[in-house]
């Protein structure tokens, strides 16, 4: 029989303990990233004695908010949905190395920088610069793609951090659903500089795309 919080894998029981410490340090990342979010919203400030229908002029300020409103809904979305895929991740790993440690580590930094493309994209999105601010938003997905993809291909490559017959369908399900990531967002990137809109729509998608594909639990 397991302890309590083990299980039994091929007649072996695993601790499912070993990797508690990472899940909840890497929660507390996302967490903090995911807050931050909203600081870049802020009250507009006005002189409401300078305007005969002060009223009026708050709420065409509110309205010229639109991009911030898109850049923290599609950010917030965004790491909401990477928390949930990093969660199934360890829904099926079942120990953790070293190198693994510092791969996370790495998607973690990834993480961390999140709030500043997107403050990036909510000043410039509409403006001249929008191209460049939309390039640099999906050149900043595509490395957290490809950080992804590394956690991801470093646990599973030769089964080193999963075990033979343990939810063999899921692993299946996730690696052929992280191929797409690093390809789509390299294309989000290319399209920034044709139109800022499309790119910001195809990063989008693949939110929607991560959020419902392949959908995993911990039994």
């Amino acid at each position: 029989r397991c302890p309590v919080a083990g299980v039994v894998v091929g007649g072996a029981c695993m601790s499912e303990r070993e990797t508690a410490r990472i899940e909840a340090f890497s929660d507390g990342v996302f967490a903090i990233a995911i807050t931050l979010l909203i600081l870049e919203l802020k009250a507009p400030e006005f002189d409401a004695k300078a305007f005969t229908r002060p009223d009026a002029e708050l709420l065409r300020q509110l309205g010229a908010l639109g991009p911030h409103y898109f850049a923290f809904f599609l950010s917030f979305v965004s790491i909401l949905v990477m928390w949930v895929n990093h969660h199934r991740i360890f829904s099926v790993i079942t120990r953790s190395d070293d190198a693994f440690l510092y791969w996370n580590g790495l998607l973690l930094l990834c993480i961390t920088i999140v709030p500043f493309p997107t403050e990036v994209l909510a000043h410039y999105l509409t403006s001249e610069a929008g191209k460049t601010a939309a390039a640099v938003y999906a050149g900043h997905a595509l490395i957290i793609a490809l950080a992804f993809t590394a956690v991801w291909q470093h646990a599973v490559r030769g089964n080193r951090l999963v075990t033979p017959g343990y939810r063999d369908a899921e692993v299946a399900a996730l690696t052929a659903q992280y191929r797409y990531g690093p390809l789509a967002y390299l294309v989000a990137f290319g399209l920034a500089f044709v139109s800022a809109y499309v790119s910001m729509g195809l990063c989008l998608l693949m939110v929607v795309f991560f959020a419902f594909r392949g959908l995993t639990g911990r039994s």
